[in-house]
């Protein structure tokens, strides 16, 4: 894996630990072509980190900040040293945590985000997701801001909150990328 574009183009990240299933490069690539001009000076949530390459993409790309959320111990590691490889650990801020946990306890101080990119687990049921979503939904996202939520492409797809209109629906392999815009 590597960063696509951008001031860190290039860089090849560190090993992707055990049960992490990173997006490819080039589903990647596509979901920052849709949401390119969005991402400039923007507030990032990357929820469901992995290996932070989402959120260190849109870094690279000119977002003024991100908080990456990841709770495997071994992803935070990766996480970490991804943001040093880089040299963008000074807009970033990693948070050890649990992603429903961390929508449902924290007071949104961190917020509101412009760019909210969600890659959960593939096996992760919607009854999970959709509180996730509802939550996003109620003030994390900033006016005008934009949800992508990853997902297999034979998985479903949870309820999007009725705010929220699907704007792109875009496949790469096994992945589906569904870009959301408040309406």
């Amino acid at each position: 894996m590597r960063v696509i574009a951008g001031t860190a183009k290039g860089v090849r990240l560190a090993p992707v630990p055990r049960g992490v299933r990173p997006m490819s490069d080039t589903a990647r690539e596509g979901l920052f072509s849709s949401v390119s001009p969005q991402v400039p000076g923007a507030r990032v949530l990357d929820l469901y980190a992995g290996t932070g390459a989402l959120g260190i993409e849109a870094l690279s790309r000119g977002a003024a900040s991100a908080v990456l959320v990841e709770r495997a111990p071994s992803a935070l590691r990766a996480i970490r040293a991804n943001l040093e490889r880089t040299r963008l650990a000074d807009r970033a801020i990693v948070v050890a945590s649990d992603v429903a946990r961390f929508v449902r306890k924290n007071n949104k101080s961190a917020g509101p985000f412009d760019l909210c990119l969600l890659d959960p687990p593939y096996d992760t049921a919607d009854p999970e997701l959709e509180p996730v979503l509802g939550e996003l939904a109620s003030g994390w996202i900033a006016p005008g801001g934009i949800m992508v939520l990853a997902r297999g492409k034979r998985s479903s797809i949870p309820v999007i909150p009725l705010h929220w209109l699907v704007a792109r629906r875009l496949e790469y392999g096994d992945t589906l990328v569904v870009v959301c815009r408040e309406v």
